[in-house]
């Protein structure tokens, strides 16, 4: 363990529940700060108290007090977020909370590194918990009944997640290839085959980190770039613009791939699945998406095939994002088509498409010592492709 316990909840309204967990985690053995994040004025006597945590607001303490209980909220959880950004050492966090301490909460776990032990008991625990988890290690515990006061079921469930916090804190890290260097590889299925044989070139000098591109796998391979934990990124599968730009449902968000502005690794990317957006169900498809190619994936899935129109788009986008990289970058263009459905006798096969994408990022892409666009006659999924990444991969980043 490095750093002590933070166990954090609003105490003029979780007390109780608060002291109770700091007591199971302190009876461990580990060493605990009691955070209070209320927004009532109260008076605490907490370790870490809301005044306390209120001078770390960016804007200063005055930006904590209001009387709009949700501009309250909002800003005590960007004074609880600056503060523990500044502390040396976090050995663990755990929350708890209805769905305004969730959300005041979960802010500060999502910018710990990834690895720190951070649990969040939470009334909204078993719905949608994207917003609070976003590209984090969070776990995420409903409470079941309201954090409202101890009793047959909260106690059970807090003693439960202190336990877990405790033990996650106290363990002992897992061995592994901790001293080679970590790649990160973004996957889909449909470019499954070149991920594969990547990672069987790389060989034993590197430990691979595959990524499935789904929106969530994207921003986490960017929190671990942010978070100093890969050495180099081999971005294959760049599928999350697709979605991000036409409305699909696996978005990396609008600042996918800014975080190599500010964190120069060693980039190697390409324009895997660029051919298809992402919606669940046939009938989940917007309807001014009726007349287009779509593709039934499964029950759940539904692929539409992007035009000439949106890969110009996407390409110009891309090399914008490129262009802004501190590092070293190779892109690297499959003229033979850039997933399993975009190959001759597949449904998204369409080289005016792909030739529209090609020509949009050669097009805006600033050419450099460093940063080289290359175009290959090869298809994504080619052996000879997997072997051009990894050779690219090897200038930039070494063998």
């Amino acid at each position: 363990m490095s750093g002590p316990v933070l166990v954090v909840a609003t105490a003029d309204t979780k007390g109780d529940e608060l002291a109770f967990v700091a007591d199971r985690v302190r009876a461990t053995g580990l060493v605990v700060v009691v955070v209070d994040v209320g927004t009532s004025g109260h008076a605490s006597s907490a370790d870490v108290t809301p005044d306390d945590l209120a001078e770390h607001h960016p804007d200063g303490p005055g930006a904590v007090a209001s009387d709009d209980r949700g501009e309250a909220v909002t800003a005590m959880g960007d004074a609880l977020a600056a503060w523990v950004a500044g502390l040396d050492e976090v050995g663990g966090i755990i929350g708890l909370g209805g769905s305004g301490g969730t959300a005041l909460i979960t802010p500060a776990m999502r910018g710990l590194p990834v690895g720190v032990p951070k649990v969040m008991v939470s009334t909204v625990a078993s719905g949608d918990v994207a917003p609070y988890v976003g590209a984090s290690d969070i776990a995420m515990v409903p409470s079941v009944a309201d954090v409202a006061g101890l009793n047959r079921i909260t106690r059970v469930v807090l003693a439960n997640a202190a336990a877990s916090i405790a033990g996650m804190v106290a363990a002992d890290p897992p061995a592994g290839h901790d001293d080679l260097p970590a790649v990160g590889i973004t996957m889909f299925g449909v470019t499954t085959p070149a991920v594969q044989a990547i990672t069987g070139l790389l060989g034993d000098g590197h430990e691979p980190l595959v990524f499935h591109a789904t929106g969530t796998g994207g921003r986490s391979m960017e929190k671990l770039v942010s978070s100093g934990m890969l050495a180099s990124v081999i971005d294959l599968t760049t599928t999350e613009v697709c979605d991000e730009l036409m409305g699909g449902v696996f978005t990396a968000g609008p600042t996918r791939f800014d975080v190599y502005a500010d964190h120069p690794v060693p980039y190697v990317g390409s324009v895997g699945a660029l051919d298809m957006v992402n919606f669940g169900a046939r009938d989940t498809v917007p309807e001014h998406y009726d007349d287009r190619l779509l593709h039934v994936h499964n029950a759940n899935v539904t692929l539409m095939r992007t035009t000439v129109e949106e890969n110009a788009r996407m390409g110009a986008w891309i090399a914008d994002k490129l262009n802004a990289v501190a590092g070293p970058v190779r892109f690297l263009l499959p003229e033979g088509g850039v997933s399993m459905l975009d190959a001759p006798g597949q449904p998204f096969h369409d080289p005016r498409a792909d030739a529209a994408l090609f020509d949009a990022l050669e097009d805006g892409f600033t050419a450099t010592d460093d940063h080289r666009l290359v175009r290959l006659p090869h298809h994504v999924n080619d052996d000879a492709f997997a072997e051009a990444v990894v050779a690219a991969h090897a200038e930039i980043a070494g063998a």
